[in-house]
């Protein structure tokens, strides 16, 4: 679900910054009354997108991780203006896989006026994006299916990933280190399969907003260096674009539709 309210995305983007929030400040920062300001913590919190706290609210981090729909609904924009780069990005005629992820899944939606593609994945979202697309071919991995966010996982899965050398591989994460860019997930079963992506394309692309920065996660995929191509929807911070340049990452900033094409 998106968030309609400008003032729900302003309080979104300060708890972000400062971790918390209380109904006090919100209420004096805004110019509205502690019960309005009590009623969208509410319907924030109820989104998952908040957490509860005595007096306000906090922003989620460390080893839980966001309902899925509510994490659909987080910078949505951003992640289907770097759907749009990706897309641009991989030829007609060529081959992809793509894992679990709201992020991938805007790929996919990039990638269905493709054509002579072939699309490798163990996102069942994915599946359904394309699966009526006239010029996609969707090999979809087997495995333990989780009902609450489509994505297929196990040791069958990794079997079947291994199966393939595609051109290009693209991951999600849900957490970026902005110090030592290391890429973090939640999910140990998820990591393994993306490990796995990472390991049988000839070209590899990491997509992930500039929220991620601020999030943590308790379980390693990769570093950045490990990748290709870098697909975010701001400038990273310093200390990341410097890793970038150093280890040969290409940065692509999606921050306009106007020509998606690098």
């Amino acid at each position: 679900m998106d968030i309609t309210s400008p003032r729900q995305s302003g309080i979104l983007d300060i708890a972000r910054r400062e971790g918390r929030v209380t109904v006090d400040d919100l209420s004096g920062r805004f110019g509205v009354t502690p019960q309005t300001i009590r009623k969208d913590l509410n319907e924030l919190c109820d989104r998952q997108l908040l957490k509860r706290i005595h007096g306000g609210a906090m922003f989620p981090t460390g080893a839980s991780n966001l309902r899925y729909d509510a994490r659909r609904g987080m910078a949505a924009d951003a992640k289907r203006r770097i759907g749009l780069r990706v897309g641009a990005l991989i030829p007609n005629n060529s081959s992809a896989i793509l894992n679990i992820g709201t992020t991938t899944e805007q790929v996919a939606m990039a990638l269905r006026a493709h054509d002579g593609l072939m699309v490798v994945t163990n996102n069942l979202n994915v599946v359904n994006i394309l699966r009526d697309a006239p010029g996609v071919r969707v090999m979809i991995a087997g495995g333990t299916l989780r009902a609450f966010d489509g994505g297929i996982v196990g040791d069958a899965t990794v079997e079947f990933l291994s199966g393939f050398k595609v051109d290009y591989a693209v991951i999600g994460a849900s957490a970026i280190d902005p110090e030592d860019g290391t890429v973090l997930d939640y999910d140990h079963a998820e990591v393994h399969a993306a490990r796995t992506i990472l390991t049988h394309a000839r070209r590899t692309i990491l997509v992930a907003d500039a929220m991620k920065f601020e999030r943590t996660a308790p379980v390693r995929i990769a570093r950045l260096t490990d990748v290709d191509i870098f697909v975010t929807d701001r400038p990273p911070p310093d200390a990341v674009l410097d890793l970038c340049a150093d280890s040969g990452v290409r940065v692509e900033v999606a921050d306009t539709e106007e020509d998606p094409t690098p």
